[in-house]
């Protein structure tokens, strides 16, 4: 979310009794930021005897910041607390916070809008810059990227064809190559995807 491209390997901890919720967490995280290393910690004392200060960020539950915020109040840039989705905690409301209990597809505009607010205070994540339609890392086309971005919107085939005046049968074919270029099969990791390399802003999907 919000690091320093100087920073090769940022660690990123994930403190939560949860342990379904951390595992999903990680490989969210793994797949927005590939360099980065997750941790995941099922107590407060198991991540105070791991280094904690090397961390560039600490997601954690409710009930931790609510045992420990003396330690998360000092560190507050650096801290997502983990809510279900209803009113957090007086303690978390000068926190970051994120939702867990939402689909895959919205935990990952949830994601991608924390780290857009923090790029907006001249951070952001590490090594990901805006890719052009000439240098796309994986050889989409102009055309493919326009189809890209649209998707991520929401928009279903027959709406991109009448967006770009062509044939929804054209639109399948594009969606087809684009997956199989990217090796994806998720509209949530298309987003991640077309977010991180700047084809679109996050408050637009």
């Amino acid at each position: 979310m919000f690091f320093h491209t100087m920073q090769p390997a940022p660690e990123i901890a994930i403190i939560d009794a949860n342990t379904l919720s951390c595992i999903g967490l990680r490989e969210l995280i793994e797949r927005m930021i590939p360099i980065a290393v997750v941790r995941t910690f099922n107590s407060f004392e198991q991540f105070v005897c791991d280094t904690p200060d090397m961390y560039f960020h600490y997601f954690i539950s409710s009930q931790v910041l609510l045992e420990h915020s003396p330690f998360f109040i000092d560190r507050k840039a650096k801290t997502i607390v983990l809510t279900n989705g209803t009113a957090g905690a007086p303690q978390s409301s000068h926190f970051h916070t994120l939702n867990i209990y939402q689909d895959e597809d919205h935990m990952v505009r949830s994601l991608l809008l924390l780290q857009q607010s923090a790029h907006a205070h001249g951070k952001h994540l590490p090594g990901t810059r805006p890719a052009t339609q000439e240098s796309d890392p994986n050889g989409l086309s102009a055309r493919e990227i326009e189809v890209l971005t649209l998707i991520v919107q929401g928009l279903t085939n027959k709406e991109i064809a009448d967006r770009l005046c062509i044939s929804t049968t054209t639109v399948i074919s594009h969606r087809k190559n684009i997956m199989e270029k990217l090796h994806m099969r998720s509209v949530s990791a298309l987003t991640i995807y077309a977010v991180m390399n700047g084809y679109i802003e996050a408050d637009r999907i």
